[in-house]
């Protein structure tokens, strides 16, 4: 179970490319005939399926800085292709359990996931880097909405959790309920490609002295962030939300915990770039109560138990199901 989902913002993440992060099965474009990468009761997965999903694995790989080695890699495939055939699995399943989603819910997923894009070019490169169109995307919802309604009345409404399972919980585990000390940051990021010479970072570092003096000599610091940010939180004047340690690179976690709220740093060099950090507020460590966490706690240990049945009513249909898998070996 995670500890909390209080949905703090990362700035590797944020500063780079957003939504990279979201699974999705994509569906195959209508009309199409291309290269499968599985076949599952006759319906064939095809591999730019597969090929989306593995753009998404490498770009989280980028923002770490990390290259898996080739034994990872090849288990990183079993598991991004296994992961298709289950989602297939699952959707065929709701299919003959006759599961219908409700137009209204499927467009309010769809525009809750939209607004989490800045805007409409940003959606625009995200579609184009993934060669999609927003009916796909669409789609995928519709698939994604059947899987879960189904797993929801086939596990979901049995997996019951009472009042004094989930206070055994909280009072077994004080340390899931515990909030470390938070700031809320905002910035201003004049990005350096690690791969930059010696003139192109001083031209960054310029750019980041110029907004330095505009800052010193009165100019608001969310407007600058707008006009001159290069991180995609500039529409939001530079916030990125509240932080824990340990979320950020360590050059920025040090002088954003070392600031008071209002105050202004000086120029900050991380390996994104150089930043002028600005912390709005502060929160102390505290703990949760239990009145203040029952409802949601009872939410996750619900998932729990039905996140422990799904593996196993998976590995079932897999018994009795023709998979045909077409990955190769590189």
């Amino acid at each position: 179970m995670n500890k909390r989902n209080e949905g703090w913002i990362v700035i590797t993440l944020i500063c780079l490319i957003f939504l990279l992060t979201t699974s999705f099965s994509w569906a195959e474009e209508k009309g199409i005939a291309e290269e499968k990468i599985a076949v599952v009761n006759g319906k064939i997965i095809p591999k730019s399926d597969f090929d989306r999903k593995m753009v998404i694995v490498n770009e989280q790989f980028s923002q770490t800085g990390k290259t898996p080695s080739s034994a990872e890699l090849s288990e990183i495939k079993k598991n991004v292709l296994e992961s298709l055939i289950n989602i297939e699995l699952l959707y065929q399943e709701s299919k003959k359990d006759g599961i219908q989603v409700d137009d209204k819910i499927l467009n309010e997923r769809y525009e809750n996931w939209k607004k989490q894009i800045p805007n409409q070019e940003a959606l625009n490169e995200f579609l184009k880097k993934l060669n999609l169109s927003e009916t796909g995307i669409k789609d995928e919802f519709k698939r994604e909405l059947a899987v879960q309604q189904f797993i929801e009345k086939k596990f979901g409404q049995k997996a019951l959790v009472s009042d004094q399972e989930s206070k055994a919980f909280y009072d077994s585990n004080p340390n899931f309920f515990k909030i470390p000390e938070r700031v809320r940051v905002s910035h201003i990021l004049i990005k350096v490609d690690p791969k930059a010479d010696a003139a192109q970072k001083a031209a960054a570092r310029k750019k980041i002295e110029d907004i330095q003096k505009q800052l010193k000599n009165g100019k608001d610091f969310s407007e600058l962030a707008k006009k001159d940010s290069e991180c995609p939180s500039n529409t939001k004047g530079g916030d990125l939300g509240y932080l824990m340690r340990g979320q950020v690179v360590k050059p920025f976690e040090d002088v954003a915990f070392s600031l008071k709220p209002g105050e202004v740093s000086g120029i900050v060099e991380t390996e994104f770039g150089f930043h002028i950090i600005k912390v709005t507020d502060k929160k102390p460590a505290t703990t949760l109560a239990y009145e203040q966490v029952k409802d949601r706690l009872a939410v996750n240990l619900k998932k729990d138990k039905v996140d422990k049945e799904i593996p196993l009513y998976l590995e079932k249909l897999k018994k009795d199901a023709k998979i045909e898998r077409y990955l190769k070996e590189s």
